[in-house]
Order: C-alpha cells, then sequence, then structure tokens
C-alpha cells in the first residue's frame, strides 16, 4: 500500500513541475507547476525563472508557465544565438500560447521579460489577458539620453563589441551591474552565477537590443490592463520622487489606465529585495478583473 502511495505522489510531483509537453522551440524552455487560471512568468537578461519560486509559493492556485530564456543561465543558445532575442522569444511565446490553447493568461515580466511581455501583449492584442511589467520601461534608451531607437544603437554598439571581444570584462562589467541590481546579500550569488553561467554573446545582443528597442508608440495596440512596478535606482537617488515618477507616467502614456506603482527601499529584482510587498502587488494584481 505504502509503495503504491509513494508512485502516486510521485506522479503527482511530476506533473506539478513538469517540462510543458507538446512544444519544442529552440527559444525557450517552459515548464509548469500548479494549477488554476493560467499565468506566465518571464525572467529579464541573463536570468533564471527561479526568481519567481518565492512568489508561486506565496500566491498558489494559479499554473504557472516558467519560461527560460536560451541562452541564459547555463542553457545553450540555440536560436538565440542569432538575431533579436526579444523578438524572437515573443513570437515563441504566442505561438506557445496558441498551441497550448491558453486563455487570457496573464503574464509577469520582469526586466527583458517585461520587454518581452510589452512586446508580445501589442503585437498580439488578444494574447495577453493582463500584463505586470517588473522594473522595466518601453524605452529604455531614454536612460542614456538617446532620443529614438536609431541613437540609442549607435550608443550601446560599442558597448556590445566590447563585451563580444573580452568576455572577462564583460564577466566584471555585469558582477558591478549585479551588485547594484540585488541589495539582499543573501539572493545576490544566484543572481550572480545566472550571468556567469550565461552565453556572453547572446548577452551582449540582447543588451544592445533592448536598448534599441522603442515600443511606446506600439503600445497603443496594447487591449490588456497593463500593470507596471517598479524602483528608483541608487545612481539618480536626489532626483526627487515626483520627477522619476513622471518619467514613467510619460513612458507609458500611450497605454490607458495603466497601473504605475513605484516600489521603495528595492533595487531592480524587487521580487527579492521586497518579496512580501511584491507577492502582495502581484496578487492583487492576478486578482484583478480586466475592465
Amino acid at each position: 500500500m505504502f509503495r503504491d502511495l509513494a508512485i502516486v505522489v510521485a506522479v503527482f510531483a511530476a506533473v506539478a513541475a513538469s517540462p510543458a509537453s507538446a512544444f519544442e522551440s529552440d527559444r525557450v524552455i517552459v515548464t509548469t507547476k500548479g494549477s488554476g487560471p493560467d499565468v506566465i512568468l518571464v525572467p529579464g537578461l541573463s536570468s533564471n525563472p527561479r526568481i519567481y519560486a518565492g512568489m508561486m509559493a506565496a500566491v498558489p492556485g494559479y499554473r504557472y508557465h516558467m519560461v527560460q530564456v536560451r541562452g541564459f543561465s547555463g542553457t545553450p543558445a540555440g536560436a538565440n544565438a542569432t538575431g533579436d532575442v526579444s523578438a524572437a522569444v515573443a513570437e515563441e511565446l504566442a505561438r506557445y500560447i496558441h498551441d497550448k490553447g491558453l486563455k487570457n493568461p496573464a503574464l509577469i515580466g520582469h526586466s527583458m521579460g517585461g520587454t518581452i511581455g510589452m512586446m508580445l501583449a501589442s503585437r498580439h492584442p488578444d494574447a495577453v489577458g493582463k500584463l505586470m511589467v517588473v522594473d522595466m520601461t518601453p524605452f529604455t534608451g531614454a536612460f542614456f539620453g538617446a532620443k529614438d531607437a536609431a541613437s540609442a544603437r549607435a550608443m550601446v554598439g560599442q558597448m556590445q563589441k566590447q563585451w563580444t571581444a573580452d568576455p572577462a570584462a564583460s564577466g566584471a562589467m555585469m558582477k558591478q551591474m549585479i551588485a547594484g541590481m540585488v541589495n539582499n546579500a543573501a539572493e545576490r550569488p544566484a543572481v550572480l552565477n545566472d550571468s556567469r553561467t550565461s552565453d556572453p554573446a547572446v548577452v551582449a545582443r540582447s543588451f544592445a537590443d533592448i536598448q534599441a528597442t522603442d515600443l511606446r508608440e506600439e503600445l497603443k495596440a496594447v487591449k490588456a490592463p497593463v500593470t507596471v512596478l517598479y524602483v528608483k535606482p541608487a545612481q539618480v537617488a536626489q532626483m526627487p520622487d515626483a520627477a522619476f515618477d513622471d518619467i514613467y507616467r510619460t513612458q507609458y502614456a500611450n497605454v490607458p489606465g495603466v497601473t504605475l506603482t513605484r516600489i521603495p527601499e528595492s533595487a531592480h529584482f524587487i521580487m527579492l529585495d521586497a518579496p512580501a510587498r511584491f507577492d502582495a502587488e502581484v496578487k492583487a494584481f492576478l486578482a484583478r478583473q480586466a475592465g
């Protein structure tokens, strides 16, 4: 009897966290966990969907679809070895939603994952039921002083060349960047390891593509309700909160009814630095009715 029970438990465990069946992709790896309304989780540059583990435990009752972008966190680059990774992954997720028959799934995207979410929601308006963007703007190049995508591309092009030509230097730069993105010292080593084990060329190209992507006009096509959580980086600590909030309002001006919430005392990885607040925001977001 105990042996039979053990077999049943093992089967249910395998189903609860297993590769999404009947979906093959050379861009992403998708695993699922839990049951209930569908929620797609997309991590950011060089990251792993493990960053959402605490939130999934704190917010049960949903079927989570965890997306690992190939080339990041120790995974082979596959087709992401060439081309614009964010745009290609957005198209793969549109295909995933269609192939799996998901109806109005919610999507939560952190950083580059937020860019992917915005691309998906604007280019496939009926694919997503609601969208949460975590610490990302439609045009990050503006923070570098760029006026448009072309000028942003020129500004980050040299950085991309340096990263590709000198992996050691790029690794040191990423380590420095991540140190400022995660305040929680206990969580920082895992994030650093994800970066260390990511394909340097894919990371460099993806970073450049993100900076040179301007989605502000595209957001006019979004039908889904959009929630944005963001932080004020330490680098702009002297800027008044109201002035920084205006930057986000301007960036998302083409999204009617967008919900913008600044999270204090957190760096870029809100789910790791302010987990209780992040969990509460996600719970409210998922419970919120469209319209």
